[in-house]
C-alpha cells in the first residue's frame, strides 16, 4: 500500500526539525571541528524515502541552522551543499537497493562504507566551503582552512560509523510504523 503525501511530509518534517535540534543543541563545536548526529535524520530520510527527500531535508534543516546561528550572509547558499551533498550519496544508494528489490541497511558493509564514502565527501565539501567563505569574508589563512582537516576527516568518518550504527534501528522502527517506501517487486 503507497504511502500518503501527507504522511511523507510529515515525516520530512519531523526529520528536519530533529537535524536542527541535533545541530544546535547536541553537537560539540571547536573551531571548524563539529562533531554531531545531526546526519542521523538525514540518512533515515534517505533510507525511507531516497535522496530528494533526504536533500529537501537538509537543505531546509542547514537553513535553519544558518539562519538560528548566523543569520542570512552571502555565503549562506554554499553552506547547504554539503549536507545535501551526504544525503545525496546516501539516497541515491538506497534507492539504488531499492530499484533492486532490497534495502541498503541489509547489506551492513555496504551501508557504512556508504554511509563513510558520504561522511568523507561531506568534509572535503565543508573544506572547499569555508575555503570560499574564508575568502568571500576576507578571514583566509592555511591554518584556519586546512589545519584541521585530518582531524576533521577522521571524526567525520568515526562520527559516520556511528550514524550508521544508530540509523539501522531506527529505520527499521519507522518501517514497521508503515513509514517509508517499499522495495521494488513488493
Amino acid at each position: 500500500m503507497p504511502i500518503s503525501k501527507t504522511k511523507r511530509l510529515a515525516t520530512d518534517a519531523v526529520l528536519t526539525a530533529l537535524y536542527v535540534l541535533l545541530t544546535l543543541f547536541l553537537s560539540i563545536k571547536a573551531g571548524n571541528l563539529r562533531i554531531s548526529l545531526a546526519s542521523l535524520p538525514i540518512i533515515v530520510c534517505a533510507l525511507l524515502y531516497g535522496p530528494q527527500d533526504a536533500c529537501v531535508c537538509a537543505a531546509l534543516g542547514e537553513f535553519m541552522n544558518q539562519m538560528l546561528s548566523y543569520g542570512f550572509t552571502v555565503t549562506t547558499p554554499l553552506w547547504l551543499l554539503p549536507p545535501m551533498l551526504r544525503a545525496l550519496i546516501v539516497g541515491l544508494a538506497a534507492a539504488a537497493a531499492l530499484r533492486q528489490g532490497s534495502r541498503l541497511e541489509r547489506s551492513v558493509p555496504a551501508f557504512y562504507c556508504v554511509c563513510i564514502f558520504a561522511a568523507i565527501a561531506t568534509t572535503l565539501a565543508n573544506t572547499g566551503v569555508i575555503w570560499v567563505d574564508s575568502h568571500i569574508l576576507g578571514y583566509y589563512t592555511f591554518a584556519v582552512v586546512f589545519g584541521d582537516f585530518l582531524v576533521r576527516l577522521i571524526t567525520g568518518a568515526v562520527t559516520a560509523a556511528v550514524v550508521a550504527t544508530l540509523a539501522m534501528p531506527v529505520a527499521a522502527a519507522c518501517r514497521k510504523a508503515g513509514f517509508g517506501l517499499a522495495p521494488a517487486g513488493t
